[in-house]
């Protein structure tokens, strides 16, 4: 099978890269597919892809710019060059470009390859109709949102003209259904990225580390985790580091500046800027806790499920998808009231002074992680390639030993 994925993949910094970075991993391994075509966003100068070379399956082709009205005519080309069996897309609404315009023409591709018969599964990691266009810093005008919402409907409908699109809550698929009144909607969980081998939870750095991940500055907002932590601080008398471990969302450049010289000076306060993914680990085990100090969300969190799998503890608003997630696939946490300070510190202080319930909130969370790892993900998705491509291609049968004791 020859599959083409239309996603931002590392060392690129576009939304979902990293999920993708793990996905395509985990496709690579499995002899089903004998090429992976990654049809990806261009670099800057200083950066680029693995060269195309014949004894390597995956396949990297730069095609398309972030925000570019051409987007949507280069993929087209680059997928009628490569010929594929099938074409996934990872992405969510905001992936082609955080202007109107641009973002929107990139969602209309599904449609446009059904037109030309190929076959193509989306990977949707969020709804318009489950998102606060306000909180996601998109806007606050009522009028706005409503044509917003009415363009949002018809490019979830571009969406749907794929022959499969799938969904990482069980909600979404409900909501969808029920509105389009579709049924080439899937559940295909989030899953956890890597099985890490099992962390100690008993070992504690000190002094401790309240650590947030992710892209900040619309519902992601640091500075209520950093009054908290000064106000654990205060009363406990406790050495408590705060680390931002990431960037500016695209629609707020300029906010963890902001935010630095607003804090200019708090001692213990880190900005560690991006990423890289090989660093996540050792940002994950250097941390006493993850907190999530989230106003809303517009998705699953691949945040929550990395925390889990290196076995730590969370804090976090007991909101929307978030709350979803947690119900579904098993995580545990302490909560707050989303942007209240006071209820962010109690919840802190909870969880690090009370060693053996840390202990068990990130033991809980290592075992939601590990219950469902991507690799199985990525059989799902194989399985749904092979049922929209009828009988060119069967599931590959394999030998299952099971012994009994």
């Amino acid at each position: 099978m020859k599959l083409a994925i239309v996603s931002p993949y590392p060392p690129s910094k576009g939304t979902l890269n990293e999920y993708n970075y793990h996905l395509v991993k985990h496709f690579n391994d499995k002899v089903e597919f004998s090429r992976i075509d990654l049809i990806t966003d261009t670099l800057p100068e200083n950066k680029s892809y693995p060269e195309n070379t014949a004894n390597t399956k995956i396949k990297y082709h730069p095609s398309w710019n972030f925000n570019s009205y051409k987007t949507i005519f280069n993929i087209m080309k680059k997928i009628k060059e490569l010929q594929p069996d099938v074409v996934l897309f990872n992405i969510q609404f905001l992936s082609f470009g955080d202007k109107k315009i641009p973002a929107a023409l990139g969602l209309m591709l599904p449609m446009l390859l059904k037109w030309r018969g190929v076959k193509s599964v989306v990977l949707l990691h969020n709804i318009l109709e489950e998102v606060d266009l306000g909180s996601a810093g998109i806007s606050k005008n009522k009028i706005l949102n409503y044509i917003f919402n009415l363009i949002g409907t018809f490019l979830t409908t571009c969406l749907l003209k794929a022959d499969l699109l799938t969904v990482t809550i069980s909600k979404y698929v409900e909501v969808l259904e029920k509105k389009y009144q579709k049924n080439n909607i899937a559940l295909t969980p989030h899953g956890s990225f890597e099985i890490p081998p099992v962390p100690d939870f008993t070992y504690t750095k000190k002094p401790y580390s309240v650590m947030a991940f992710g892209k900040f500055g619309t519902y992601k907002k640091v500075e209520v985790m950093i009054d908290a932590v000064i106000n654990v601080r205060k009363r406990t008398g406790m050495e408590i580091e705060v680390v931002i471990a990431g960037s500016d969302n695209p629609n707020s450049k300029g906010y963890l500046q902001s935010v630095k010289d607003k804090y200019a000076d708090i001692p213990g306060l880190k900005f560690t800027g991006y990423i890289a993914e090989e660093d996540i680990p050792q940002l994950f085990y250097d941390s006493t806790v993850a907190v999530f100090p989230y106003t809303g969300t517009t998705g699953s969190s691949g945040i929550l499920h990395q925390a889990g799998s290196y076995g730590k503890a969370v804090v976090l608003p007991n909101i929307g998808d978030l709350e979803k997630l947690i119900i579904e696939e098993g995580y545990v946490g302490e909560f707050f009231e989303p942007g209240d300070v006071n209820t962010l510190a109690d919840a802190i202080e909870k969880v690090l002074v009370d060693d053996e319930y840390r202990m068990n909130l990130a033991e809980q969370n290592y075992m939601a992680a590990t219950s469902l790892p991507l690799a199985d993900i990525a059989d799902w998705y194989y399985l749904h390639f092979c049922s929209i491509l009828g009988e060119k291609y069967i599931p590959v049968q394999r030998n299952v030993t099971t012994e009994l004791i």
